[in-house]
């Protein structure tokens, strides 16, 4: 970062320019000592007495001053930093013109009083060799303007003096108060000194209608760093990680350590896409993983509220196993927009996919449904499910949505319950990672059961194994409350995360669905891949139930029940339809599954889909063994 400089390592870092020189407050600073000296250099000059010197020239420098100060309150936060400069050597020039041609000698020595003006503004801002070089060339000035009245030569001294004296003080508790934003460890903002920063830059852009990016980083997995090697270790991270990007950035993008382990960017006149390209390459520059949040400002917006959406970027890319940069937009897509009418209206369809037993004696048969969320867009005809979830969580819609797709499921399970009761059916419902962090998610959870009446044992809440990375110990805990409760925890595309064996232990489940890659392996002119025979033996030992997805042929599903397979779902049973086809299609085939599903002899009354035919099978259901 700009205007650090280091002594010794970069644990002894040194500000050497103050937190205050930002491009409004030198432009308002200045243009104050500007204006203030050019009406009273007006002023004095109107009312002092005397002949010597030149009334006039005197009269037209305090005009230029006064000129340049509105010209800085008005252009100056658009100007850049080395102009600045300029404007202080500028005013010191001026004041020696105004004291070397006041009209009378004891004029000119109060006049000289002016260049303490210009020690305190450039010891304001500028770094300690600048104001030194400022202070000197008023000092030299002075010194020598002074005696050339015809005064003695030490007249200047006390002038001079002053200025040198001011300088020293002002500098001082200027980088004392600045000291207060900085962060000691690495040299950076501090989050005080971020958010002032954060303040200017969002009233500059507010003015000059430019864009402003902002960027949250955390390092991934740094507490293991801390307590594994120790917080000298932690330290020595942070350290490099801070000189490493500061290296990478240009002198308006400013880098803050807001906290721990977490770096905040601000990148104004930026895009998203710029910002989520220089992120990319921050988080390629250093050997910590490390995810990210990225958001832009829109105008209105405050600082507080740019921060909290970049947070939200942030968690989100915690949640989606780390070490990666996600986009929290601040502008809402109208696909967006449409999915919230839809919510609002609930216009959004729930289909269901039968799930259904391998075993001998219910091969085919019917044992639960999992619940799949179905809608057309208009504005992105093409959109998948999975960007629709993901649309949803990032314009904060998946709390409702999730809401609507479990109370639709749980009425229609208990219409279908209620047709087919020898069946015994479980529904099946994905849970959003976000909304499985949530606090109160198991409350609403057992809340819509109550309301909806579909029983807690029926219920089966899937998650996605890559939903849990971020290993949440509030998802955990909600998992939990829900198990003591009575509902089961499935494990969605099981084999597709990391560390899948090793988690078994930590995470609360019941059911384990293995990844439709797995069955796609199983062809008739291999063997079966011997992984499948691990799975089957493995959730034997841990006693958990396992339902193979993406079961399209009939030798695939010979090869699941002869590995010991009990459950599976897919196209060769049945695609996923509306409620009233699906008790339709279990009607016409008796509660059984799938094209060419085997002839079975039933009561003389045939298919009866009431209760009075619950006993036309075994008992079993999806939540009992198989």
């Amino acid at each position: 970062m700009r205007g650090f400089g280091s002594r010794g390592d970069a644990r002894t870092r040194v500000r050497t320019v103050s937190a205050l020189a930002t491009a409004m407050v030198m432009a308002r600073t200045t243009g104050a000592f500007y204006v203030m000296g050019g009406v009273l250099g007006l002023l004095i000059t109107a009312v002092a007495p005397g002949d010597q010197g030149n009334r006039p020239l005197v009269g037209g420098a305090a005009g230029i001053a006064l000129l340049l100060g509105v010209s800085l309150l008005i252009w100056g936060p658009r100007l850049p930093h080395s102009i600045h400069h300029g404007y202080v050597a500028v005013a010191t020039v001026l004041v020696t013109i105004a004291v070397h041609w006041f009209p009378n000698s004891v004029g000119a020595i109060s006049l000289a009083a002016f260049y303490a003006f210009i020690a305190c503004d450039a010891a304001i801002f500028f770094a300690w060799q600048r104001v030194a070089a400022h202070v000197a060339f008023a000092v030299a000035l002075c010194l020598w303007v002074v005696p050339s009245r015809g005064l003695p030569w030490w007249s200047g001294i006390i002038p001079a003096g002053v200025t040198v004296g001011v300088g020293i003080v002002v500098g001082i508790l200027t980088r004392m108060a600045s000291n207060a934003d900085i962060d000691v460890l690495t040299g950076l903002l501090n989050r005080r000194g971020f958010d002032r920063v954060l303040a200017n830059a969002i009233g500059h852009a507010t003015r000059t209608e430019q864009g402003l990016a902002l960027v949250l980083v955390d390092l991934d997995r740094f507490q293991k760093i801390n307590d594994h090697l120790g917080h000298r270790a932690g330290d020595a991270v942070l350290q490099r990680v801070a000189d490493t990007w500061s290296k990478l950035l240009g002198p308006d993008q400013r880098l803050a350590r807001y906290g721990g382990d977490a770096f905040a960017l601000l990148l104004p006149g930026t895009t998203e896409q710029a910002a989520i390209l220089l992120t990319e390459q921050l988080r390629a520059a250093v050997t910590t993983g490390c995810s990210a949040g990225v958001t832009s400002w829109q105008q209105g917006e405050s600082g507080s509220l740019l921060v909290s959406r970049a947070d939200v970027g942030l968690y989100r890319a915690k949640q989606a196993g780390r070490n990666r940069t996600v986009l929290e937009s601040s502008r809402q897509l109208p696909l967006a927009v449409e999915l919230r009418e839809a919510i609002d209206k609930g216009a959004l369809d729930v289909h269901y996919q039968p799930i259904v037993s391998l075993t001998e004696n219910g091969a085919g048969r019917a044992v639960g449904v999992e619940a799949l969320l179905r809608w057309s867009s208009s504005a992105q005809p093409d959109v998948t499910t999975e960007g629709l979830i993901r649309v949803a969580e990032e314009y904060d819609l998946i709390a409702d949505l999730d809401e609507l797709v479990l109370r639709r499921a749980c009425a229609d399970a208990a219409r279908l319950q209620e047709t087919f009761a020898q069946l015994d059916l479980t529904l099946n419902v994905n849970v959003s990672g976000l909304e499985l962090a949530e606090s109160e998610y198991a409350e609403r959870v057992l809340g819509i059961l109550a309301d909806t009446g579909w029983p807690t044992d029926q219920l089966v809440l899937e998650v996605t194994e890559s939903e849990l990375a971020a290993e949440s110990q509030t998802a955990i805990g909600n998992l939990n409350t829900l198990r003591d409760r009575g509902v089961r925890i499935a494990i969605d595309d099981f084999g597709t995360g990391y560390s899948s064996l090793s988690r078994l232990a930590t995470i609360p489940s019941d059911i384990l669905k293995i990844d439709q890659s797995f069955v796609a392996s199983i062809r008739s002119d291999s063997p079966a891949p011997p992984l499948l025979g691990v799975i089957a033996a493995l959730s034997k030992s841990l006693d958990l139930q396992v339902i193979a997805e993406g079961v399209e042929t009939e030798y695939q599903a010979a090869v699941l029940t002869e590995l010991g397979f009990a459950l599976a779902q897919g196209y060769h049973y049945s695609d996923s339809q509306p409620v009233a086809d699906l008790i339709s299609d279990l009607n016409d085939q008796h509660g059984l599954v799938g094209a060419g599903v085997p002839e079975r002899e039933f009561s003389s009354s045939g298919w009866i889909p009431l209760d009075q035919g619950a006993n036309h099978y075994d008992s079993g259901s999806f939540g009992g063994p198989n």
